[in-house]
């Protein structure tokens, strides 16, 4: 195994939920003298611990993280704000001669923060009849419109997310472009390597419905029944979380608990081979099968055979 010899580079660990991407992360840290910087657009919100499977402090092992629980639940997610937490963050890791350990499956918050790009504008007149439309057709009906004018971004985005459906629809109609279109090359402003987490869909399926399993049984129903009292409901992001989405419903009356578990598997299965499907674009990444131990030395050795 190759020990990475030269100065801090970002890191950056990525693949889909339940993969093993913060084990992994806290694992280079402790290795490279690095601390893990959050890039899952979730666990940025305060009290969204049990169902975005957040490390627990003990977890951690005592290696810094960065930018969990920034955001109030009612707070609605910007990309562009947090590449600039990001990078703030990754500069001052840097400049302390630490290495930065980005870790998470939000492709383009992992991109917001390491890549040369740039977010299109607003139109509030545009943004508001978007979503005005949103309101009264539903966000399927919108998102059929985005797969037909931009495909790459309707495969990146759940058809439930109809936050992102309107600002993908609304830079498409704005620029005339794409909203993909208008995300340039693969082109970082970093020194960084990208590590992939691929684990075989069947076992990473019953990786989900496990750890699901285990999200309920630790009090995720409680959990968002404290944060409906903070205003989940009213958050544009944060209530269409995974898992959050469909303990609502069940708290409002609309399903079973178990209707709601199981919706929840369902769900995050699909999400999962979203983000499979967006990192596979990254020719950067280099993709890691391994388990257990295997897998940190393969991705030092990585690290080592690309000029860490």
């Amino acid at each position: 195994m190759n020990t990475p010899t030269r100065s801090p580079r970002v890191v950056a660990v990525v693949g889909a939920t339940a993969a093993g991407k913060s084990d992994l992360a806290v694992a280079l840290a402790r290795k490279l003298g690095g601390e893990v910087v959050n890039a899952d657009s979730m666990q940025l919100y305060r009290g969204m611990d049990i169902g975005t499977a957040k490390l627990t402090e003990a977890e951690r092992q005592g290696v810094p993280h960065h930018l969990l629980d920034v955001w109030d639940v009612t707070v609605t997610a910007s990309v562009a704000e947090y590449q600039r937490l990001a990078r703030a963050v990754l500069d001052d890791l840097l400049a302390r001669g630490r290495t930065p350990i980005l870790v998470g499956g939000s492709g383009l918050y992992i991109r917001g923060a390491v890549d040369d790009l740039e977010f299109p504008g607003t139109d509030p007149a545009v943004r508001a009849r978007l979503e005005a439309e949103l309101a009264e057709q539903g966000s399927g009906a919108l998102h059929a419109r985005l797969a037909a004018a931009d495909p790459a971004a309707a495969e990146a985005i759940l058809p439930s997310n109809g936050r992102r459906i309107v600002r993908a629809l609304e830079v498409v109609e704005i620029t005339g472009r794409p909203f993909t279109a208008n995300l340039p090359g693969h082109r970082s402003v970093y020194d960084a390597v990208q590590i992939g987490v691929r684990v075989p869909r069947p076992e990473l399926d019953e990786r989900i419905a496990l750890r699901v399993d285990r999200m309920w049984r630790d009090g995720l129903v409680d959990e968002v029944r404290a944060l409906e009292a903070e205003g989940l409901r009213e958050g544009r992001t944060a209530s269409r979380a995974l898992g959050y989405q469909q303990v609502l419903a069940q708290l409002s009356g609309e399903c079973a608990e178990e209707e709601a578990r199981e919706e929840t598997v369902r769900a995050t299965r699909r999400f999962a081979r979203r983000q499979e499907s967006w990192f596979r674009r990254d020719p950067r990444v280099h993709w890691l099968d391994s388990r257990g131990p295997e897998l940190v030395d393969e991705a030092l050795d990585i690290l080592a055979a690309n000029g860490s």
